[in-house]
């Protein structure tokens, strides 16, 4: 999800239509969908399905999208996607390797007002060594009709592998300016450190710039997810014009922030050496074109967002605790994905260069995530990626996976996951606008997760969204939600 720009705040979205603002806020569709009353049908229980070797994660009615995959180990694995035709969030758990795959709803907490209602967005998983899994969302709240209420942080926990789960719900904010976004979820995993298992969230919290109310936060609970208490990671007397803050931890306890400053038109990033008490003052990871997104043709509605994904060597390998940042910018011939490290904590970062292999012809890449696997050290970073093009317009898209094994200095050859292409421009007798949900597309990130040298992207793919799917409204499965385990 994206901060709502005032002005939208009384539109009312239909389907949207080609062409239509790409500065509308996307859930304003869900919001009145929902408000409607119209009723999408009964869903999935998701019972996943094996395509080839893809696996159709979600297998249910209606579009999803906005996908994160965390690992506990080689076995248990969990996800998360956004419901974009119903209120709560979707989760996923699996408890052999990603074989298959079963699904339950995040809470939400009571709606402000009688007529109010509420609904979540942004997922974001991760586990901590005593095998609880914590799920992270932002609630937005509507009253009837008249607009947003506010917005909240929540934090679900798990002892059950995602079955069920415990919610914690805290940091409101009133107002079109002050509204939390984006977050993303760590915990500390390292066992030498005197902050494991703590839990780190960070967000953005203000739309178009605020002084006093904005900039990135983070939140830290010492009590496995029960409260949290906050602070800001960016500098204090800025315009908190920032998006996508992504935290990650450091093999002794560091703990390390890195975001969009989209005002400065940098990779920002700030460091805490005493377990998210405070921050150290704003840096550079890397200067950039791009300052928000870019609308390529393959996300042409939502638009392509500028977001960094990153993590740190906890292996024993000989990179131990180098930190890895990436993000979309445009390239030579197209939009990329670049890479940037450091071996001195934050100090000092290499010269950005591009991710994935070099080819003689237009490519867009987007959506992308990065992830270092804490047994090998490998660095895997997957993309959308429009190679495979059949129309001549850069509309198609498959899921890739880049691999490193020497510290991000070369990458093997990029694989391709996705066995089939997804395609969410095209409004034609194959593609009919109907099966598509274009407010959303793929929405602002898709993740990947690596352990054991197993990784597993996840990702939103429509290749099946002209299927009937029994129970649904419409009829369609739409976007559904999908992994693969590459070794």
């Amino acid at each position: 999800m994206r901060a709502p720009l005032a002005p939208l705040l009384g539109l009312v979205l239909a389907v949207p239509a080609l062409g239509a603002s790409s500065k509308d806020p996307t859930w304003w569709e869900k919001y009145q969908f929902i408000q409607s009353g119209a009723d999408l049908g009964a869903v999935g229980t998701t019972s996943s399905v094996s395509v080839g070797s893809n696996v159709n994660v979600s297998n249910e009615c209606g579009p999803q999208s906005e996908t994160y995959i965390t690992m506990l180990d080689g076995k248990k694995i969990a996800g998360g996607s956004n419901e974009i035709f119903r209120l709560p969030m979707r989760g996923y758990a699996s408890g052999d390797g990603g074989k298959t795959w079963t699904g339950s709803d995040l809470p939400l907490p009571p709606a402000i007002g009688t007529n109010g209602i509420d609904f979540g967005s942004d997922p974001t998983l991760a586990w901590d060594t005593k095998g609880t899994l914590f799920y992270g969302y932002i609630v937005v709240f509507f009253s009837n009709g008249n607009g947003i209420n506010g917005t909240e942080m929540a934090v679900s926990r798990s002892t059950d592998s995602g079955r069920t789960w415990t919610p914690t719900y805290f940091s409101f904010a009133g107002g079109s300016n002050h509204f939390n976004d984006k977050p993303m979820i760590t915990t500390d995993r390292n066992t030498g450190s005197p902050y494991r298992d703590r839990v780190y969230i960070a967000w953005d919290a203000a739309s178009g710039g605020s002084a006093t109310g904005g900039g990135v936060l983070v939140a830290t609970s010492k009590d496995g997810g029960r409260n949290f208490s906050l602070v800001r990671a960016d500098d204090p007397q800025g315009p908190g014009r920032a998006i996508g803050a992504v935290p990650f931890t450091g093999p002794n306890g560091e703990l390390y922030v890195a975001w969009n400053d989209y005002a400065a038109n940098t990779i920002a990033f700030s460091r805490s050496y005493d377990g998210g008490a405070s921050f150290t003052s704003q840096s550079v990871i890397s200067p950039k074109s791009i300052p928000f997104d870019a609308g390529i043709p393959a996300e042409f509605y939502r638009r392509a967002l500028v977001y960094p994904a990153c993590d740190a060597d906890r292996s024993s390998s000989s990179h131990r605790g180098r930190l890895y940042c990436s993000w979309m910018d445009a390239g030579a011939q197209g939009t990329d994905i670049f890479l940037s490290t450091s071996d001195d904590g934050g100090s000092t970062w290499s010269a950005a260069r591009p991710v994935g292999d070099r080819l003689s012809f237009p490519v867009d890449r987007f959506n992308h995530w990065l992830a270092v696997d804490p047994v090998t050290g490998d660095v895997v970073v997957s993309f959308y990626d429009t190679r495979n093009d059949t129309t001549g317009q850069r509309y198609e898209t498959d899921v890739y996976l880049a691999r490193s094994k020497d510290g991000g200095a070369t990458f093997a050859p990029d694989i391709r996951v996705s066995t089939e292409s997804s395609n969410e421009h095209d409004c034609n007798g194959l593609f009919p606008c109907s099966a598509i949900n274009y407010g959303n597309q793929q929405g602002d990130y898709e993740g990947v997760a690596s352990y054991g040298g197993v990784a597993h992207p996840i990702w939103t793919d429509s290749r099946q969204n002209t299927d009937p799917a029994p129970g649904c409204r419409t009829g369609l499965a739409m976007e559904e939600v999908f992994t693969a385990a590459v070794k």
